[in-house]
């Protein structure tokens, strides 16, 4: 490769055999891209270095940088959305231009170090001047022959980093309560260490009662211990408001419990091991009739944190 020069903006600017080993763009009937004003135009996505990217031309110049009398070209990266919060990656970028004459190309690349950060404010680096329309229409020069012309780049990533991890915590202003009413028969007959209610929504997120019938930590053989449960541990946390209420079926009486807590995937239930004694709750009391009692479980939704 023939060094030429290297300019103010941090370009160098040269000649070469060797053609673009990352991506070639070639264009018939450039000359309509300016008849019909087309502004840009983007290549479809390649992939080098383990991240996608695609060729962004502005053959009439980047007039959102008040570029005259110049062909614009840049490569941006695609699918920044998949990557971690604070994502770093420094690159450098050569960009060709097919001398369709001699079968060489006009190579301009990237020389500056400050300047080969993208990150999640800065996706696309490139070139504002790339080639001037005076050069790019030499018929002497060879870049444009029939009306065509091709060009191509290669992208070399030299390090990544990424800063940290993070999180968006979302608090709801007007937030709507959820009730949900779970049936508990034959409860003299259940002899497993817990049951769970069918799964319901509150604020998006699914909800789910348990109840030890026999009690459990310090609760075991003496209380029914009742927790509201997160049936969707995945999201990082999530606070709510909530209540849970054995429904008392003779007096206008009820037992509760309630709360207002985090809830994460470390620690997703909350409740009482002690909510009632046993000896409260069959002694005829209103809360068991007939083998069968009611849980009320009442949840507000009041934020959630997400993993960015």
């Amino acid at each position: 490769m023939a060094s030429l020069n290297s300019d103010q903006h941090g370009v160098s600017r040269s000649f070469s055999k060797s053609p673009p080993t990352h991506y070639t763009l070639k264009i018939e009937s450039f000359s309509e891209l300016i008849e019909n004003s087309v502004d840009k135009y983007e290549s479809e996505e390649f992939e080098a270095g383990g991240y996608r990217w695609k060729l962004v031309l502005h053959p009439n110049g980047n007039k959102t940088r008040d570029v005259e009398e110049h062909i614009s070209l840049y490569l941006e990266m695609s699918g920044t959305d998949s990557l971690q919060f604070g994502w770093e990656v420094f690159v450098g970028f050569r960009f060709y231009l097919l001398d369709q004459k001699k079968g060489m190309y006009f190579v301009l690349e990237d020389a500056n170090e400050k300047e080969k950060c993208l990150h999640e404010m800065m996706h696309c680096l490139g070139v504002d001047q790339f080639i001037s329309f005076e050069a790019f229409t030499d018929v002497s020069k060879g870049y444009l022959m029939g009306d065509s012309c091709v060009l191509g780049a290669d992208v070399f990533v030299f390090k990544e980093r990424r800063k940290c991890k993070g999180e968006c915590l979302s608090m709801i202003k007007d937030s709507v309560m959820r009730k949900h009413v779970w049936k508990v028969e034959n409860f003299s007959k259940l002899d497993a260490e817990s049951y769970c209610s069918e799964s319901f929504t509150a604020g998006d997120q699914k909800w789910k009662i348990r109840l030890y019938p026999k009690g459990h930590g310090k609760g075991n053989g003496t209380h029914i211990s009742l927790y509201l449960e997160l049936d969707d541990p995945k999201v990082s946390k999530i606070i709510a408001d909530f209540s849970l209420c054995i429904v008392n079926q003779i007096a206008v009486r009820h037992e509760c419990y309630k709360g207002n807590i985090w809830f994460t995937a470390s620690s997703p239930s909350c409740g009482s091991s002690t909510f009632m004694t046993l000896d409260t709750f069959s002694e005829g009391n209103g809360f068991l009739f007939k083998d069968t009692f009611w849980v009320e479980a009442e949840v507000t939704l009041r934020g959630v944190a997400k993993e960015l």
